[in-house]
């Protein structure tokens, strides 16, 4: 694979660092924002008969065997970033992970064991504040100031743990999907996806809320964006000033995304099969990653991990407003393919799948612990 030939944006321009955003493009896809519950069920009809042909029903929990339900659900980030050992370390954002106590004192312990976590780590304001567990960009934040820490620290839900990790200043960030089947030399990159945070520019006149609902994109989904500007809709936004609406990069939170598979490389493919093998028995999942410039991250060069996904995550070049559904439901189909066959070789070689009832239990806590995370950046 040869590096594809491209424009990126000058430093001084949005998504500074990324091949050109196609403007061209639909502003959603029509299914990008569908239920869940109908948009997989066929997917879910084709890991029926992937059960059926494999004899087993949670085979994906056994696909990477030493990361609890090998990170389909429930996983803790804080241990998948653990995994990642050697020199592999140095393409990390540095984190700490912390606790929200309960009880007497709660609060004023857990914000007195934050500022020691960073301060033995080495961080400084700003961080990324995000849940332990969670998915989708639950619970995401930027925080800049100590008083965005005390405020996200006293939101969060008690008896749960969170992670601080150091901001990863760029505009560029991709979700790298990675597999490699057990026995296999080499692994391989079946998705690479390109993500945008949108903006939208004052013009001393309109309000921030008028801005968002005048967007051809923002104005379709003003849910995604409204309730985390809550303090400056009405706020009239001077001339040229540019405000970002969305900071986790995940889709269902109002990120752009497109499809980059055509520039995949040689040297991305290297580099992350390099870290892949550092981590204990890691097959599938996806690197979210941030970097200043495309260029010599697809030369597998100058970019930090700022989170590791399990066989939970998708390959998410499909939320791409250019993707048909067949496409999508193509691409989910060949990912669970992978997941069943690996987790049906890993059982071969003595790794034992975790039973349903386990995985519903771990399903169950994840979704009650997100329903209770602060708001999404």
């Amino acid at each position: 694979m040869e590096a594809t030939s491209l424009k990126t944006q000058h430093n001084n321009e949005p998504h500074a660092g990324m091949p050109a955003l196609d403007a061209s493009a639909a502003d959603i896809s029509w299914f990008e924002f569908a239920p869940s519950h109908l948009f997989y069920a066929p997917v879910a009809l084709y890991c029926g008969w992937l059960m059926l042909r494999h004899m087993g029903l949670t085979l994906p929990t056994n696909t990477n065997p030493h990361l609890p339900f090998s990170g389909l659900v429930g996983e803790s980030k804080y241990e998948v970033m653990e995994e990642i050992t050697g020199s592999a370390r140095d393409y990390v954002s540095p984190y700490v992970k912390c606790v929200r106590w309960s009880g007497d004192g709660a609060l004023k312990r857990s914000l007195k064991d934050a500022r020691q976590a960073m301060k033995e780590a080495g961080l400084a304001l700003p961080l990324v504040a995000k849940p332990d567990m969670g998915m989708r960009g639950a619970g995401v934040q930027l925080v800049k100031t100590d008083t965005e820490l005390d405020a996200y620290i006293e939101s969060y839900p008690a008896g749960a743990e969170f992670m601080l990790q150091t901001l990863v200043d760029e505009e560029g960030e991709a979700g790298v999907y990675y597999i490699k089947h057990p026995g296999e030399e080499k692994g391989q990159i079946i998705s690479l996806t390109l993500k945008y945070f949108p903006r939208v520019y004052g013009d001393g006149k309109a309000t921030l809320r008028e801005l968002i609902m005048a967007d051809p994109r923002a104005g379709k989904v003003p849910h995604l964006y409204l309730e985390r500007h809550k303090d400056r809709l009405e706020e009239v936004i001077p001339s040229g000033e540019a405000i970002k609406l969305a900071f986790a990069g995940n889709h269902s939170k109002g990120t752009i995304f497109r499809n980059g598979n055509e520039h995949i490389t040689e040297g991305m493919v290297k580099r992350f099969d390099e870290i892949a093998k550092t981590m204990n028995e890691f097959h599938v999942g996806r690197f979210d990653v941030r970097f200043g410039s495309f260029d010599k991250f697809q030369n597998g060069e100058d970019f930090k991990i700022i989170e590791v996904n399990g066989a939970g995550g998708e390959p998410t070049h499909i939320w791409d407003s250019r993707t048909t559904l067949w496409q999508a439901y193509k691409t989910l189909m060949q990912q669970y393919g992978h997941l069943y066959a690996i987790g049906a070789k890993n059982r071969k070689r003595g790794h034992a799948p975790t039973s349903l009832r386990k995985l519903a239990k771990a399903w169950w806590r994840e979704k009650q612990l997100t329903k209770q995370y602060p708001i999404t950046h």
